[in-house]
């Protein structure tokens, strides 16, 4: 960029940083400073201990498609939790404490899919907080996906699909005795940079639509940051009599879902991206109430005929009866029937911590607001750098908003990714990277300003001038 382009982006960021109804929210996050990311050692003290300084000036971190920030009333949460389990052990399970913020353990998990809940556009019996997203997906699909190899037995799903979604599949296929060759069906796209139309899905669910029982697709495909139209694919797909499941990991926290009202089958995500619930956090899913009911009682005859079978834990008895031990499953109506063990209550208290922030910011919508600006205003700055530099990339993400959400892929031209990553965090900028060319980064509407997208710039200005002399 020219001094004076520079100069007219500050002040514009400037502006609209100002303006930002939601920018309080940013003091609610440890957004790790230049000199920690640069650290090759454990810090002494936690960051919410560490007063900031000039010398110390955060980092611009644009990585929340890959791991969020840590919300500072984490650790506020963490501890209380650790102190109710330092205290009361055992009655931690069912013991209420006076002033304390958290639920029992035993209500943690429900606590957590009335904060979840409005985040996906669920009903809050829809949801469950639980496991991780790959495993997620397989418990759905074992209770949805039942294959007649002389019927509906075929699982569509992207031919660049993330690689845990297409290990799913293949062994979900394999599982039930059946081929891949026979059983899977790949989404091919026409355009190079593997955005796909939703007129491609349709023709493809179209040319399948007698033998397919199982449609699974991401919500907002990961290497690419396309927002896929989810309310028109599954509509089309229900009209030819098959089960949708979306995985919404990079979707979930990013842009506004309405996964009721679009009459969404079911879905999983993970927590630890735009939900900022920390490495590895628990995840969740989605199971419509069509898909969900209990007819039966338990004391009926042949009360499995009440509810669609599945893996099943005593963790997804009905609460009333769970703690009585016998040997008789019979699932609470919802997701949470769905659920296998206790959870982990140090995980969902991490990720009910952020989603308390996601209250207070105003919800989905308040976010997705500030994230179409910030990233709109990250692609016009991107467009004014010099074109010497945008000779040396393109942006593959859809250039319409309403068909992306934060993030945008940069493909870089070839022998340039390694040096430009290493000039990018040497200048305290954290983005992410897929090979061989990509590199993904992602303005978060929690805790990322317009300022954040104008250093960026400059910074991928820079690093490309010094991989172009490394290249030659």
């Amino acid at each position: 960029m020219s001094t004076a382009a520079v100069q007219d982006a500050r002040k514009q960021a400037e502006t609209l940083d100002n303006e930002d109804p939601i920018a309080f929210v940013r003091a609610e996050f440890n957004i790790p400073t230049k000199a920690q990311i640069a650290s090759a050692r454990l810090a002494d003290s936690h960051p919410a201990a560490l007063s900031a300084s000039e010398d110390d000036a955060k980092c611009i971190y644009l990585c929340g498609n890959s791991l969020g920030v840590q919300p500072k009333r984490t650790v506020t949460r963490l501890n209380q939790y650790l102190t109710t389990w330092a205290t009361q052990g055992v009655q931690g399970h069912f013991k209420p404490l006076e002033e304390s913020p958290l639920p029992t353990w035993l209500d943690a998990d429900a606590k957590a899919a009335e904060l979840i809940a409005p985040v996906v556009g669920a009903d809050v019996s829809e949801v469950a907080v639980m496991q991780t997203l790959t495993a997620n997906i397989h418990l759905l699909m074992s209770a949805f996906y039942r294959p007649n190899i002389n019927g509906r037995h075929k699982i569509i799903l992207e031919n660049k699909a993330f690689p845990s979604d297409h290990f799913a599949v293949e062994t979900q296929i394999r599982h039930h005795g059946l081929s891949t060759e026979k059983s899977m069906v790949l989404i091919e796209s026409s355009s190079k940079d593997n955005i796909f139309s939703t007129e491609e899905v349709m023709s493809v669910i179209s040319a399948h639509a007698d033998t397919t029982a199982l449609l699974l697709l991401p919500g907002i495909q990961y290497y690419t940051g396309q927002l896929l139209d989810i309310p028109a694919i599954t509509a089309f797909a229900h009209r030819h009599g098959i089960f949708v499941i979306w995985d919404l990991a990079h979707a979930v926290g990013n842009v506004p879902l309405y996964l009721h009202d679009w009459g969404v089958d079911a879905a999983a995500w993970c927590s630890y991206k735009y939900l900022n619930g920390g490495p590895g956090c628990i995840g969740g899913l989605f199971v419509h109430t069509n898909n969900s009911v209990v007819t039966k009682e338990i004391t009926d005859e042949k009360p499995e005929e009440g509810y669609n079978n599945r893996l099943a834990g005593w963790w997804g008895n009905d609460k009333k009866t769970r703690f009585v031990m016998a040997n008789k499953f019979h699932p609470v109506a919802g997701a949470a029937g769905f659920q296998l063990s206790n959870p982990s209550i140090l995980d969902i208290t991490s990720l009910s911590a952020s989603l308390e922030i996601f209250q207070e910011a105003g919800g989905m919508e308040a976010l997705r607001s500030k994230s179409l600006k910030l990233t709109n205003f990250l692609e016009a700055t991107l467009g004014q750098m010099k074109e010497e530099d945008r000779a040396h990339f393109r942006i593959i993400t859809p250039s319409k908003p309403k068909e992306r959400g934060a993030q945008l892929s940069l493909m870089l031209s070839d022998g340039l990714l390694d040096t430009v990553m290493k000039e990018l965090e040497a200048r305290g900028v954290i983005v992410d990277e897929r090979k061989p060319n990509v590199i993904r980064v992602a303005p978060a509407p929690l805790y990322n300003t317009f300022s954040d997208c104008v250093l960026f710039v400059e910074a991928l200005s820079a690093a490309l001038e010094v991989a172009k002399q490394h290249a030659l």
